[in-house]
């Protein structure tokens, strides 16, 4: 009998395609974003337009990059703050106003394209219904979170953020240190969908928004920023470091506004003011440093193509392996009256000029004879 070489792969029945979802949980500590390496893994640029965070001194090979933050404001809105308000004259004669001017409109552009009336950039808002004019985060951080941690997206519901919101430094019984006090921003609601967490549609993918969840403050519910899971952009309003009043008359239960910025000499500024009346990266050391815990799951997305390989009962019974004889006599017979046996190891996948295309190995060989027919599953992930 001669060997058989080929089975014919009908398309109908013998092939399909599936897609699956991998979800990998990333955690980021403070200790890694600030302290552990003393900022040798923070990566400030000559143009300051953004600071870089790695998990390993930055200059060395084995540095994975971990994400990138910068700040910005919207050019026609007056910046407003509970303890100081900025009008546009004043913002003018700020730091760095068009670079922040134009980080905040790339952002704008990138992820929520241009209203249609006269064509310029749409404003953020701290909501599900952007364009309605309500909610709008005029002064923002923005966190760029590496495609090496997100992979194809953030998996909705899943991220988590806690933020510091004390001072450098004890300036005193008014304004708290950073490490006792602080918030943590999730967006839980977003598993529920579009009618209940999230946004579909935009240029930038789907959005959430990011709440207050945990906090020492009664604050708890408060939206404060948005989280773009495609992107992977997480868009924080500047009054996250404040909504009280600073000095003796912040009651206790309110976020301080009163942020003591080392990078501005030690004087007392708000997150607010620091980002108008200071550089980019002074306002990136801002949030970075005060950045305790990330937490998501990823996703990755797995395309499959299975093939399933069918065995005959009355085929490949025999095998072509040199040896597979002995002497012109099966090896694996006892007798010359014992059925032909074979044993798969390999499949192989060919086009129809014969020419090989994959190749699937067996863990351990498998037992083929005149008595069985064999179903073989072969997948292809791409």
């Amino acid at each position: 009998m001669p060997v058989q070489n080929y089975e014919n792969i009908d398309t109908n029945t013998d092939v399909t395609t599936t897609r699956t979802l991998l979800h990998e949980v990333i955690p980021l500590t403070g200790t890694i974003v600030s302290g552990t390496y003393s900022d040798l893994n923070i990566k400030n640029y000559s143009h300051g337009m953004f600071q870089s965070t790695y998990d390993y001194p930055y200059l060395s090979s084995s540095a994975n990059h971990l994400f990138d933050i910068t700040c910005g404001f919207d050019e026609g809105a007056t910046v407003t703050g509970s303890a100081q308000t900025l009008s546009a004259s004043a913002r003018y004669n700020g730091v760095q106003v068009a670079k922040k001017i134009n980080m905040y409109n790339q952002f704008s552009q990138v992820l929520l394209g241009y209203t249609g009336s006269n064509n310029t950039v749409e404003i953020f808002e701290s909501d599900l219904n952007i364009s309605d004019n309500t909610a709008q985060m005029t002064s923002c951080y923005f966190v760029t979170l590496s495609r090496l941690l997100m992979k194809e997206q953030i998996k909705k519901g899943t991220f988590s953020l806690t933020l510091g919101t004390g001072s450098h430094r004890n300036a005193g019984a008014n304004y708290p240190i950073m490490s006792a006090y602080s918030i943590t921003l999730i967006d839980a609601s977003a598993s529920a969908g579009d009618s209940g967490g999230y946004k579909s549609g935009l240029p930038g993918g789907d959005y959430g928004v990011l709440y207050v969840s945990g906090s020492q403050y009664s604050t708890t519910g408060i939206a404060v920023g948005n989280i773009w899971y495609q992107a992977g952009v997480v868009v924080l309003t500047s009054s996250v470091f404040g909504t009280g009043s600073t000095g003796a008359s912040r009651q206790p239960n309110q976020i301080p506004t009163l942020i003591v910025s080392e990078s501005m000499g030690g004087s007392e500024y708000t997150a607010l003011q620091t980002m108008v009346t200071g550089t980019i990266t002074g306002s990136c050391d801002i949030v970075r440093e005060r950045i305790q815990n990330i937490s998501f799951n990823n996703t990755t997305e797995i395309n499959s193509k299975i093939y399933f390989c069918r065995v005959p009962h009355n085929k490949y019974n025999y095998s072509s392996n040199p040896t597979y004889t002995s002497a012109s006599k099966i090896r694996v017979k006892q007798k010359a009256s014992d059925p032909p046996i074979s044993y798969i190891t390999t499949v192989g996948l060919y086009n129809s000029s014969n020419e090989l295309l994959a190749v699937a190995k067996l863990s351990e060989p498998l037992r083929k004879d005149p008595t069985n027919e064999i179903t073989l599953r072969v997948r292809l992930d791409y």
